[in-house]
């Protein structure tokens, strides 16, 4: 949780005895966030609870040798601030100018489908973030092969605090840079929203599930929530009393409703919810 990174062979980790194998060494203080597989087609991205994220190619992190080091630093930290999420990412080469072309034109075409212009990839009227890219005033046009390319390539980055708000945001407003910087703005980080405690991937048939330190839940369909851009607030996932704050939200696959869910009028389950049983629904047992 301190922002540290390591990489190391599957070989490594192939015989386990019952009382397990030291994976990483830690600081004082320090944790382990998250273990993934990845190959060096890929990207790493971390992201910490005051709103900051860091994209960066595998390749960035060296394999070592052993397994009793503390690792190279991943990403920078405020005073205060942790890591709460590591995910990875396809890899994809697009210049800053392609990825805002592409941001631009796919925003456009989406608000004309929902004829709704709130909802957009990014923070100004155009949806698109080009922070700290360099090259904002460089234009290109995109054919049609490559804006399919590049359609094709794209993943959407879920993200919620522990107030229950949450958004989805294109991988390509997070640019890669080199590792151990202090990244970019993730989600706006706020009294309304509260600290950040989930970042990751997600396709478009996916449900998530929230938990919250009062032991209720909600089961949602990803398609529900917003696509907005890095430097936004998201939208309400779950409706949290003032003492409650949601502690986990689990990534569940293409999968159907389940009992227990809260669900809309069609028995799909819908965002917003406060994890309440409906009323005249059956309540728990005592």
């Amino acid at each position: 949780v301190m922002g540290n990174v390591r990489r190391n062979l599957l070989s490594d980790f192939v015989s386990i005895q019952r009382n397990g194998k030291i994976a990483m060494k830690l600081n004082e203080g320090d944790a382990i966030n998250g273990v993934e597989i990845c190959s060096e087609d890929d990207d790493v991205l971390l992201t910490t609870a005051k709103g900051q994220t860091l994209r960066t190619q595998v390749t960035n992190v060296r394999v070592f040798a052993g397994r009793t080091s503390t690792g190279v630093r991943g990403i920078r930290l405020a005073e205060g601030d942790r890591v709460i999420s590591m995910a990875i990412l396809r890899h994809v080469d697009a210049t800053p100018a392609e990825r805002t072309a592409y941001l631009k034109q796919s925003g456009a075409i989406r608000r004309a489908a929902d004829d709704d212009t709130s909802v957009n990839t990014g923070v100004d009227d155009t949806g698109v973030d080009v922070e700290n890219d360099g090259n904002s005033d460089e234009t290109v046009s995109l054919s049609t092969e490559r804006y399919a390319e590049l359609s094709a390539s794209e993943q959407f980055i879920l993200t919620v605090s522990e107030n229950g708000f949450g958004k989805r945001t294109s991988s390509y407003e997070y640019r890669t840079s080199g590792r151990g910087g202090k990244g970019i703005i993730a989600m706006v980080v706020n009294d309304r929203n509260g600290p950040l405690i989930g970042s990751f991937p997600v396709e478009e048939n996916d449900e998530i599930m929230l938990v919250t330190n009062a032991g209720k839940l909600i089961r949602c369909p990803i398609n529900t929530v917003r696509i907005a851009g890095r430097a936004t607030q998201g939208v309400t996932i779950f409706n949290t009393a003032d003492d409650e704050k949601v502690v986990s939200v689990e990534h569940i696959p293409d999968s159907g409703p389940t009992d227990g869910s809260t669900r809309g009028e069609e028995g799909e389950p819908t965002r917003g919810g406060d994890g309440a049983p409906p009323e005249g629904g059956d309540q728990p047992e005592g």
